[in-house]
């Protein structure tokens, strides 16, 4: 015990440490922390009330910090006792490992070298393994949740991770113990990820070994209730940043930039093509016209993401619908929905036309119908227009010597 671990002087020169949060997982926790304490020795074990014969192992590592709940409380309050527990003893980052034997303590050098590179000024840093889910031998399961989450942690927080399910992770202890977390169980590691995006942390991948073994691994994810915990805690983030975080981030970006520099930097320059810039512009048109009111910002954020084309710019564009557009745009529709179902154009529009519960259903659907070929017919003319706009001012590449 006498020799110094390979990693431990830049676990110190860092403040880092590691969390393992274990429930039952005797039959690999052993040889788990037998190799691990041969990296570091800055180890905080959350014993998550294990009936097993953890106990019994844990009296071999006393010299690690060992914290025990009475009963199991969840994968998540484990953490969060690891992280208060991380900051007590002053560490500025914390990597978080999984007892059940599927992670390389090897691989620890990985997220220390993602810190070390890290220069001042540069925003807070949150790292997460990426288990490369597409490989042989990853469990079906864990895969289609995993690209579950990693789409809508994209809606949610305009960011994308190829992983967002690994427990091996490294945690910046201070912003992570400022957090308002709500959740108790497995959804926590998801709660943290949306919530420190929010606060412009850096989250991003880093790839990791992963060891699934379908004979010795032992896993306490319930399909059925964790999946639906994880379902409602996505539906609450959808509200909050479609309604709240989005809007809010957009407006704060171009309030600093201004229309000029906003058009310059975000839309002549972003690095996508001509086409797909129009189609991000076009998308945020339909989408401001279509007559789903209220839920613009949601649809938008969503085909954004599913389309892959440019959050910023379809969220802009499709604030169309404002004043002074609002009524040109309920004009407009009404008129073309009151052609299309063969009644021509009313151009009165006289009040006194609708004095019945039937008249106005009748009129209302004639704006619906309307509201959508306008959509389409604005959506198709602005992508025209500003397409042949990019291939205009595109800049021009310099010529090869």
């Amino acid at each position: 015990m006498g020799t110094l671990p390979i990693l431990q002087e830049r676990f110190d020169a860092l403040s880092c440490g590691v969390i393992v949060p274990t429930y039952n997982n005797d039959h690999s926790l052993r040889a788990f922390l037998t190799e691990l304490v041969t990296y570091t020795r800055n180890i905080i074990v959350i014993n998550d009330g294990s009936t097993d014969t953890t106990n019994e192992i844990l009296k071999d590592f006393e010299f690690l910090d060992i914290v025990s709940h009475d009963t199991n409380r969840g994968k998540g309050v484990a953490l969060k006792t690891g992280f208060r527990r991380a900051g007590d003893k002053a560490y500025e980052y914390a990597i978080t490992i999984d007892s059940d034997g599927q992670h390389y303590p090897a691989d620890l050098e990985k997220f220390l070298v993602e810190l070390e590179n890290r220069k001042t000024g540069d925003p807070e840093l949150l790292l997460v393994g990426d288990r490369n889910m597409s490989q042989a031998g990853i469990p079906g399961q864990s895969s289609k949740g995993n690209r579950f989450s990693s789409f809508w942690y994209l809606v949610v927080t305009a960011q994308e991770l190829k992983d967002t399910q690994s427990g091996y992770r490294l945690y910046p202890v201070r912003l992570i113990n400022s957090l308002r977390l709500i959740t108790w169980k497995f959804e926590l590691e998801i709660e943290v990820l949306v919530k420190s995006a929010w606060k412009k942390v850096e989250v991003k991948n880093i790839p990791i070994r992963v060891h699934y073994d379908p004979g010795e691994r032992v896993t306490h994810f319930r399909p059925f209730w964790d999946i639906v915990r994880i379902v409602f805690l996505y539906i609450y983030f959808v509200l909050i940043s479609f309604f709240y975080i989005h809007p809010r981030n957009k407006y704060r970006e171009f309030k600093q930039k201004g229309i000029s520099r906003f058009f310059r930097e975000d839309i002549i320059r972003d690095q996508d093509s001509p086409q797909r810039k129009a189609a991000a512009i076009a998308l945020g048109i339909f989408v401001g016209i279509s007559p789903f009111w209220g839920l613009h910002t949601l649809l938008v954020f969503t085909l954004a993401a599913l389309l892959k084309l440019n959050k910023a710019i379809a969220f802009l564009f499709s604030n169309i619908s404002i004043p002074p557009f609002i009524p040109i745009i309920l004009y407009l529709s009404y008129q073309l929905g009151n052609f299309f179902i063969g009644n021509g154009f009313d151009w009165q529009l006289n009040l006194e036309n609708f004095d019945s519960g039937k008249d106005l259903f009748i009129g209302l659907t004639q704006y619906l119908i309307g509201s959508i070929v306008l959509a389409i017919i604005s959506a198709a003319l602005t992508w025209i227009m500003f397409y042949c706009l990019f291939c205009f001012l595109k800049p021009k590449q310099p010529a090869n010597n």
